[in-house]
């Protein structure tokens, strides 16, 4: 029996065609796909510039909405026919997957299926980085760098949740009025402000307790700039280089750390794996989202055979919010 996927037939050809079909096994699940999430991760993958990890489908897609179609040996807890989102290490972008069942998630209260498929990713990256790992709490500055973006937007939401006060870049007035509705407090367009100089002008002098960067290399000298003492930043992307300078007198002075993290690399199980952020997320984001002050930020859905004009629109940055993929309906 063979399923349907996007095939990459070569850098930037993508194909929507059959392939064998997945199965459960055991401690997995199997999902018939409602809606895949679309991430840049799928760009570099499908452009040749990001293999999947060891043991992970060579499919695009990292994360989905669906009903469940089948369960594997050792797996408790989940039933056929339940709704659920995932959070995957590839195969996304495809009729059915198979996933783990510890990355498995209920659809939050008040979530359509189809939206849902735009939280995996952002809730892990989110969570897992500014809090599990940065440390962020209540009243702390949090600094999002693309700030109109799924994780951006993500952020912001959850963020203005905890209690914190949020500073964000964008490119744009119309992305800086959506972070702005969003909660956000401090807006900079990074293509006529310094984002230093206004974090420190919006904190007396003191900066920014946690920085969410996407840029890398090209804002790392001004980010440690911008952390107030005791702060952190963590690096989730490379969009401005791999490779920059690091001034240690500076993170001396302000006992500061810079962290670099991924997400899809990480084990299933353990203390920083997957699974362990799966928890961490449904316990702790899915009772925002229940509660309204958390929601899916949707820019554009478009149905799976149009794929290519999905990642089009994720390039050039002219969505707010995430893109989706329709599998079926």
């Amino acid at each position: 029996m063979d399923m349907r996927a996007i095939v990459v037939e070569k850098p930037g050809d993508l194909r929507w065609q059959e392939v064998p079909d997945v199965v459960a096994r055991a401690g997995e699940v199997v999902i018939d796909v409602v809606t895949a999430g679309v991430n840049r991760a799928d760009l570099l993958q499908a452009a040749g510039k990001y293999p999947p990890p060891p043991g992970a489908s060579e499919i695009l897609g990292l994360e989905v909405s669906g009903r469940i179609s089948a369960v594997g040996e050792g797996v408790d807890g989940w039933s056929v026919g339940q709704p659920v989102c995932a959070l995957l290490a590839g195969g996304g972008y495809a009729e059915r997957v198979a996933v783990p069942a510890a990355q498995v998630m209920p659809i939050p209260d008040g979530v359509d299926l189809h939206a849902a498929a735009a939280l995996p990713e952002v809730a892990c990256t989110v969570w897992s980085n500014v809090v599990m790992t940065a440390g962020l709490t209540p009243h702390h500055f949090l600094l999002v760098h693309g700030g109109a973006s799924g994780i951006g937007t993500h952020a912001i939401q959850v963020a203005r949740a905890m209690g914190c006060r949020i500073a964000v870049t964008a490119g744009s007035e119309k992305k800086l009025d959506a972070c702005r509705e969003l909660g956000a407090d401090v807006l900079i367009d990074y293509r006529e402000q310094d984002f230093v100089e206004r974090v420190r002008d919006a904190s007396d002098g003191a900066g920014v307790d946690v920085i969410l960067d996407i840029m890398g290399a090209s804002y790392l000298d001004r980010n440690v700039d911008a952390l107030a003492p005791d702060g952190r930043l963590v690096v989730i992307g490379f969009q401005g280089g791999v490779t920059g300078e690091l001034n240690i007198g500076k993170l001396l002075g302000k006992r500061a750390g810079v962290i670099a993290t991924a997400l899809r690399s990480r084990p299933v199980d353990g203390p920083s794996g997957k699974g362990a952020i799966i928890s961490e997320v449904v316990g702790n984001v899915w009772p925002m989202i229940a509660a309204g002050s958390v929601r899916p930020i949707v820019g554009a859905e478009l149905p799976i055979t149009e794929v290519e004009e999905a990642h089009r629109r994720l390039e050039s940055s002219e969505v707010t919010g995430k893109v989706l993929l329709r599998v079926s309906d």
